[in-house]
């Protein structure tokens, strides 16, 4: 008598591999950011490296105390940015955790800034800053939401091939419910019919890796979306062709000043 044959595999079941799937992605687009990372690091360091290697020879070079000083004061600056470079990067390393805790953004954007100095200094990028005083930590992943920042700096400075400026803005939002982070551009801008589908996987208005190597996968503002909104936060994009590009994120504060609050 036939028999019905029965299926490869429950609901439940196909879930729960969705999920490992998932899990395995996430995990897969961690690694590729600390890559990123790490390279990024590497060329930074590299140059803090040459940076003392240069004023040493000078020093050695002078026997005058003016010159030996000098020398002595660049290779400590030098010494103290590779310092700030490697904390970074071991940070990074060693938070591997999704946990969401109470987390300043602005020292996330003042570690960013330094592993990017190097290469928006090539670009013709300058950087602005503008920190509320009374801006609320974030209850969040402090190295999740560096590699959506360190994603969004990169795009703005992609946009702005000739040149130009970003601005790093953060401050209370949603009547002091939540701390906002905006990484807005002078750049090229997205044209308005491409905006809804900004954050879709694989989507992507470039044609392919820069000259650096990054970027055109389609896949780096997905994961920010996704990013952000595990952290039960929000990111929207607002646009203007030939004027610029703003990334606004919205994350939930943390719970003991939402206590205070």
């Amino acid at each position: 008598m036939p028999t019905t044959p029965s299926p490869s595999s429950s609901p439940a079941t196909t879930q729960q591999q969705l999920e490992f799937l998932q899990g395995q992605l996430r995990q897969n687009q961690a690694l590729a950011a600390l890559g990123a990372l790490t390279g990024t690091a590497t060329h930074e360091f590299n140059n803090v490296l040459m940076t003392i290697i240069n004023y040493a020879k000078l020093g050695l070079r002078n026997e005058d105390t003016a010159s030996r000083t000098k020398a002595l004061t660049k290779i400590l600056e030098a010494s103290e940015r590779a310092a700030k470079i490697t904390g970074t990067i071991l940070a990074q390393a060693r938070n591997r955790s999704d946990s969401l805790e109470p987390t300043n953004l602005v020292e996330i954007v003042e570690s960013s800034l330094v592993l990017l100095e190097r290469e928006m200094r090539k670009y013709r990028i300058a950087v602005e800053t503008d920190f509320a005083d009374n801006a609320p930590r974030a209850q969040a992943s402090g190295n999740q939401i560096q590699r959506v920042l360190l994603n969004l700096l990169i795009n703005a400075r992609q946009a702005m091939p000739e040149g130009g400026t970003v601005l790093v803005r953060i401050a209370p939002g949603g009547e002091g419910r939540c701390v906002e982070l905006t990484v807005r551009d002078s750049g090229t801008g997205i044209p308005a019919d491409k905006l809804p589908k900004i954050f879709e996987p694989f989507f992507t208005t470039k044609s392919g890796p820069d000259d650096s190597g990054k970027g055109g996968t389609g896949l780096g503002l997905a994961a920010c979306k996704e990013i952000i909104d595990r952290h039960g936060g929000r990111i929207r994009v607002e646009s203007t062709v030939g004027v610029g590009t703003a990334f606004i994120i919205r994350l939930p504060i943390a719970g003991d000043q939402q206590a205070a609050a």
